[in-house]
């Protein structure tokens, strides 16, 4: 069965995480193409905050104060979208939590608290999506994954397992979904580090402010790449070329990815300036002047476009044409570069 998905301006579509980083700029992303929006966070003055600032524009916005941790929650964001518009044409599953620090050092609490959120939400999330879905036309389900889906990375040892659990659950789903034809595209958008406030809301057991390593691509390139998945039926998008990389390296070379991340990552994950006893996370509940804000205010350059984003974007056609064209290209500069045999 051929999944058809509705353009942007035509479609009701499900955010959660709404209020910071990535939810955020693929809000007010999808309001901008006119799609009708559910939001969904745990600080409900910023989503009040944010439905204003949208209703102001003329976007017709419903919103929902949810931890995805709690299937009751989940069930609640499904519920007010399908009383204020009848219907799920895209649900994101955003909403997303990390602790910094060594697997040994960090509480078992804190653990089963990203896993609650990223994995279990997500798990919470879907099925929430597939229920409203199934029998209506079907729909698009998307998930957000991280390059760490594919490649775990140190002193983020929870957050990198929540991220492998999404890709594996949402790979399962997807089968038992493609068997019955329901309609249903199912995405795993998996981003390289990208400039958010997510190390902001992180906890922390180190010694160090956390900190992202480079490159840090701009949010909003993710925004684009969910904002594409809701109407082009997609497997996987990896945002940022660093991402793609790093996931064929994990496969090809995992030992010498290994060396390389243990010489690079613990500094890179952690900044100049040392923790402060008063700094505040967003583990168990949310920060209120970190809401809201689509970027950090690191140091670290931040990477505004994506080549290999925009490739992977493209329809088959348009990949098969550029491929083939870059194959001509070094097929001719190898017979150029070939010396010429001498003649006897």
């Amino acid at each position: 069965m051929s999944i058809k998905l509705k353009t942007l301006n035509e479609q009701v579509m499900v955010i959660t995480g709404a209020t910071s980083g990535i939810g955020l700029a693929t809000a007010r992303m999808a309001a901008e193409g006119g799609a009708h929006l559910v939001l969904a966070a745990r600080d409900g003055d910023a989503l009040d905050t944010l439905a204003h600032e949208m209703r102001q524009r003329g976007v017709e916005v419903a919103t929902v104060t949810a931890d995805v941790g709690n299937p009751a929650d989940v069930a609640r964001i499904g519920q007010v979208a399908m009383e204020r518009f009848g219907r799920v044409d895209t649900w994101v599953n955003n909403a997303g939590i990390s602790v910094y620090g060594r697997n040994e050092d960090v509480a078992l609490e804190d653990m089963r608290k990203v896993m609650q959120t990223n994995f279990w939400g997500v798990v919470h999330g879907s099925l929430e999506a597939v229920k409203l879905m199934k029998g209506r036309g079907g729909g698009a389900l998307i998930n957000l994954g991280s390059e760490v889906s594919d490649r775990s990375v140190p002193l983020q040892g929870t957050y990198s397992a929540s991220k492998h659990a999404i890709k594996g659950f949402t790979e399962s789903l997807r089968m038992e979904l493609d068997k019955e034809d329901a309609g249903i595209s199912l995405t795993v958008v998996k981003p390289a580090a990208i400039a958010t406030p997510f190390p902001n809301h992180a906890k922390s057991y180190m010694e160090h402010e956390p900190d992202l390593p480079p490159p840090n691509y701009a949010p909003e390139l993710v925004a684009q790449a969910i904002v594409h998945a809701a109407q082009v039926p997609e497997r996987d998008l990896y945002v940022g070329g660093h991402a793609k990389l790093t996931s064929v390296a994990g496969y090809l070379m995992p030992r010498a990815l290994d060396r390389f991340m243990s010489r690079t990552m613990f500094s890179q994950q952690q900044s100049e300036h040392p923790n402060s006893s008063a700094r505040r996370d967003s583990l168990y509940a949310p920060v209120a002047e970190q809401e809201l804000r689509q970027r950090n205010n690191g140091e670290r350059r931040v990477v505004e476009r994506s080549p290999y984003t925009s490739f992977e974007m493209r329809s088959a056609s348009a990949k098969t044409v550029l491929l083939g064209g870059a194959l001509l290209a070094a097929w001719g500069l190898a017979r150029v570069g070939r010396a010429p045999r001498a003649r006897a």
